[in-house]
C-alpha cells in the first residue's frame, strides 16, 4: 500500500531521523533521497517559477533536512508514495487541524481561474482521507456522472470505409488504390451521427489517465465504471490538437467545466509530469498567487460595486513613462470617481520581534511606487494572520513626509468573512473622507 506523508509550510523533513518537534517529520532514506533529487533538478530548470518549491539544507544534530517553502499541493513518486504539503493556517488559540486547513485551502482554490470546480458538498469529497489531487479527481468524477446521466452529446462525424454499398461520396484516390481488383466495393465518405466526437474522446482519455494514477480505491472504481459509458468512444490520440478543435455553443454548455478539468489533467496546467525521474507527477500551487486571488475575490464579493470599481492586477502604469519601462501590477486597486486605494498581498509570516515585523524593504519600495503613480489615499500591505501577532491591537501604519501612508493588515483565513468585512469597512471609511 502506498504511503502518504503530510507536511505544512515552513516545516521540514528529516532523513530517517526522529526529532521531538512538530516542525520536523521523518522520511525514509530512499524517499528523502528521491525528493531531494526532484528539488535539485527543478532548480536547474530555467522555466521554474522564481519561488522555490522546497529547500535542501543541513542542521546540526539532525543532518540533511528538506523544508517546505512557497508551494503547497502534492508530489507523487513513481512507487505511489505521496508527499502532501499544506498551507500553515492558525486559529485564535492554536494551529489549525489538517481537515480544517484542507477545507480553507479548497475554498481558496475556487478563486484561481485555472481551477474550474464549483461548490461541492465537502463531506462527499472525503477531505479527511484524500489528498488534494484525489479530491480534484472526485470532483471530476461527480461532473462526469452528471453528464452520463443526462446523456453524452452526439455529432455528425465524417466516416470513411470500403463498403459493398454506395452512400455519400466516393473518395476516388482511395477507391482506385483499394478496389482495383474489387469492382464490387466502393471507398466512400459519409457522415454518421455518433457520440465518438472530439469532446467525448478527451473525456475518455482523461478518465483512463486518472484511473492509472489515482491511488484512491473508490476513485479507481468509479473511473472504471464511467469508462464503460464511453465504450463506443475512441481515445484521443493527440489531446493537444483535439483541444484546439472543440467549440462551445449553447448545446455544449454542460461540457465546459468538464473539458476545463480535462485540460488541467491532460495538458498539465496545474501539475507537471517529470519524465526520467522518480516523481510521477506534482500538483503544486504557489501560495503567493493563491492568497492574492483569494483576498481579491473575497473583497470583490463584499465591496459595493455600484460605488467602487475593483481592478485585479491592474496594468495602468509603468514606473517610467518615456519610454514606458517597468510595468507596475498591484494586486488590487479600489477606485471611486475621485480617489483610489491600492492593496498588495504578501504570503509571508510576520513576527513582532523582527525589525519592522519582517516587512521587507523591497516591498516598501514597491508600494511607495504604487502610491506615487496611483495617488492613492492609502496603501495596504496584507499578510496572513498568525498567532505570533495576536497581541498587536493597534494598526501598524507607516507615513512619509510626502504623504505616503502604508497600513499593514492581516487576513484571518480561518475567519475570512469577518476579516474581509472589516477590511472593506476600513476601505469604505477612508474612501468617503
Amino acid at each position: 500500500m502506498s504511503q502518504r506523508y503530510t507536511i505544512k509550510e515552513y516545516d521540514s523533513f528529516t532523513r530517517n531521523v526522529t526529532v521531538w518537534s512538530s516542525n520536523y517529520h521523518s522520511l525514509p532514506e530512499s524517499t528523502f533521497d528521491r525528493l531531494e533529487q526532484f528539488i535539485l533538478s527543478r532548480k536547474q530548470d530555467t522555466d521554474t517559477d522564481a519561488l522555490e518549491l522546497m529547500t535542501v539544507s543541513s542542521k546540526r544534530g539532525i543532518g540533511k533536512i528538506i523544508s517546505a517553502k512557497n508551494y503547497v499541493g502534492l508530489i507523487t513518486m513513481s512507487d505511489g508514495t505521496a508527499i502532501e504539503i499544506l498551507p500553515k493556517l492558525y486559529t485564535k488559540d492554536k494551529e489549525s487541524s489538517e481537515v480544517e486547513i484542507k477545507r480553507v485551502f479548497l475554498d481558496m482554490l475556487k478563486f484561481l481561474k485555472e481551477i474550474p470546480y464549483k461548490t461541492f458538498n465537502i463531506s462527499s469529497l472525503h477531505i479527511e482521507k484524500n489528498n488534494i489531487f484525489e479530491i480534484f479527481i472526485r470532483m471530476f468524477i461527480q461532473e462526469i456522472y452528471t453528464l452520463v446521466k443526462r446523456g453524452l452529446k452526439s455529432a455528425y462525424i465524417e466516416h470513411q470505409d470500403n463498403e459493398y454499398f454506395y452512400k455519400g461520396r466516393i473518395n476516388f484516390s482511395q477507391h482506385i488504390k483499394s478496389n482495383f481488383a474489387h469492382k464490387e466495393r466502393f471507398y466512400i465518405e459519409y457522415d454518421i451521427f455518433s457520440v465518438d466526437r472530439t469532446e467525448n474522446k478527451l473525456i475518455k482519455t482523461t478518465l483512463e489517465f486518472l484511473r492509472k494514477v489515482s491511488s484512491c480505491r473508490k476513485n479507481k472504481k468509479d473511473l472504471r465504471t464511467l469508462l464503460t459509458a464511453f465504450e463506443t468512444v475512441d481515445y484521443s490520440i493527440h489531446p493537444d490538437q483535439d483541444f484546439t478543435k472543440i467549440t462551445f455553443d449553447r448545446n455544449m454548455k454542460e461540457y465546459e467545466t468538464i473539458l476545463k478539468w480535462c485540460s488541467i489533467f491532460l495538458k498539465n496546467k496545474s501539475f507537471t509530469t517529470f519524465k526520467g525521474s522518480d516523481v510521477a507527477y506534482a500538483l503544486l500551487f504557489p501560495m503567493e498567487r493563491v492568497f492574492e486571488n483569494y483576498v481579491a475575490g473575497q473583497l470583490n464579493k463584499v465591496l459595493d460595486k455600484s460605488y467602487y470599481q475593483i481592478k485585479i492586477q491592474d496594468q495602468s502604469y509603468h514606473l517610467f513613462d518615456d519610454p514606458k519601462r517597468f510595468l507596475l501590477k498591484p494586486d488590487i486597486v479600489v477606485q471611486d470617481c475621485n480617489s483610489s486605494i491600492v492593496l498588495d498581498t504578501k504570503w509571508k509570516l510576520l513576527y513582532p520581534n523582527q525589525s519592522n515585523y519582517g516587512v521587507s524593504q523591497a516591498d516598501m519600495y514597491q508600494v511607495y511606487a504604487y502610491n506615487k503613480k496611483y495617488s492613492s489615499k492609502m496603501i495596504f500591505l496584507l499578510y496572513p494572520w498568525t498567532t505570533a501577532i495576536n497581541n498587536i491591537t493597534e494598526p501598524i501604519t507607516y507615513q512619509s513626509r510626502d504623504d505616503v501612508t502604508v497600513r499593514i493588515g492581516f487576513i484571518d483565513l480561518i475567519n475570512i468573512n469577518n476579516s474581509i468585512r472589516n477590511l472593506a469597512l476600513e476601505i469604505d471609511e477612508m474612501m468617503r473622507v
